[in-house]
């Protein structure tokens, strides 16, 4: 027999005919500017490394922060964890963001203190790992990719902010909404260069 059109179903056939994600998908989603195709390979990547640490049950080397539905959450545990074990209150705590010069593969073991994240992207700035600080890009390198971050929390009265850009770090490219939350990088240049710049970093892009 006939098969009567719905208006979702119209809706979808033209987010699929359009490489776009539909709206019903992307509402129960996480934050993305993807097309289709390359949020479905995203999707199995993110399912995978899921997949993996239930099987496991440990703490992982390094964890794909851009991978999880909600990183903010992933940022509470690493504070809680940090308070429990020092009996710290977790309202005066805040999360350190260390740049490593090492890439996700080239970590041996998960850390004692907080965990190694991987994943994340610079705009408007670059990191130089010689210096290890903040630098402005080189041409043509939109959003280059970050080393191994060490995630971890300490005490806000520890907390040095000289000589340190709080950088805004996102889940998208249009930014606001999608704010995670601010990692402090060391810089040479006066803090303000940088805001100007609006330099961000990003866990997710599309070029």
């Amino acid at each position: 027999g006939d098969l009567s059109m719905t208006e979702g179903m119209e809706a979808l056939m033209a987010a699929l005919d359009a490489n776009r994600v539909p709206t019903r998908w992307d509402d129960l989603a996480w934050p993305s500017l993807r097309p289709l195709g390359s949020w479905l390979v995203n999707m199995l990547e993110r399912y995978r490394q899921l997949s993996e640490w239930t099987t496991d049950l440990s703490a992982p080397k390094v964890t794909w922060i851009s991978g999880l539905f909600n990183p903010q959450a992933f940022l509470t545990a690493v504070m809680q964890v940090t308070a429990r074990k020092n009996e710290w209150p977790l309202d005066k705590l805040a999360i350190v963001a260390e740049v490593t010069k090492r890439a996700a593969d080239e970590i041996e073991g998960a850390t004692r203190d907080g965990a190694y994240v991987h994943g994340l992207f610079m705009e408007g700035a670059r990191w130089d790992p010689v210096s290890s600080a903040l630098e402005e890009s080189h041409m043509k390198q939109l959003y280059p990719l970050l080393p191994v971050l060490l995630i971890r929390a300490a005490t806000q009265d520890k907390l040095d902010g000289r000589e340190v850009y709080a950088c805004p770090v996102y889940k998208t490219q249009s930014r606001g909404p999608t704010y995670v939350f601010t990692a402090g990088l060391r810089t040479k240049a006066p803090p303000s260069k940088w805001i100007l710049a609006g330099v961000a970093m990003l866990m997710d892009v599309v070029e």
